[in-house]
């Protein structure tokens, strides 16, 4: 994959992010958590690894309330550790400026995650996800005792029909927008 495609392509999603109204960025962080909350995958899951919006991504802190429990991530090296978090838990500036919980927050049992909440800067609709080119999520992936359910969070305008990837590129399960949940095809993603 031409590496120079890939940035070309996080500066256009990036743009694209940026250039949406307040009140538009508003209402659709609203909707992306009313889809996620009337979805099944929602009700029939206790843990969830979520993340804390950055860069104008789909803020999801809507739903860092509901009654489950909650896992957030911290940067360690080059991988993701998993916290508990409650609202109120003390968060402070992780390795690229965003928000994460402390180190001695506990840990949370990766056999136990019923559903990965999943930042991007762009998804596809064959379940490629465009993120910031660390490959942080798809290590963690890698590492997974157990397959777990993973939702591409992203605004609508950043949801194409394909995008560049690699081999190791784990696609997603579903992809979630202001608009719709959808289901990724397994014949597409395998």
């Amino acid at each position: 994959m031409d590496m120079d495609q890939k940035t070309h392509l996080r500066q256009t999603f990036k743009q694209r992010r940026r250039s949406l109204f307040e009140s538009t960025w508003q209402q659709a962080n609203v909707a992306i958590c009313q889809q996620l909350q009337d979805s099944l995958l929602w009700q029939n899951s206790t843990t969830v690894l979520g993340y804390l919006s950055h860069h104008r991504e789909p803020c999801l802190q809507a739903l860092l309330s509901a009654p489950k429990t909650w896992g957030l991530p911290r940067c360690v090296g080059d991988d993701l550790a998993w916290h508990h978090y409650q609202m109120g838990d003390r968060l402070i500036p992780g390795k690229f400026g965003i928000r994460e919980p402390e180190a001695t927050a506990p840990l949370i049992d990766l056999t136990t995650i019923d559903l990965v909440l999943v930042p991007a800067l762009a998804c596809s609709q064959t379940g490629d996800r465009l993120g910031y080119g660390a490959g942080f999520y798809d290590r963690f992936f890698a590492t997974l005792p157990q397959p777990v359910t993973t939702v591409g969070i992203v605004f609508e305008c950043c949801f194409v029909p394909t995008l560049p990837n690699d081999p190791w590129d784990v696609p997603l399960d579903y992809v979630c927008t202001e608009k719709r949940l959808i289901k990724i095809a397994q014949e597409l993603s395998q």
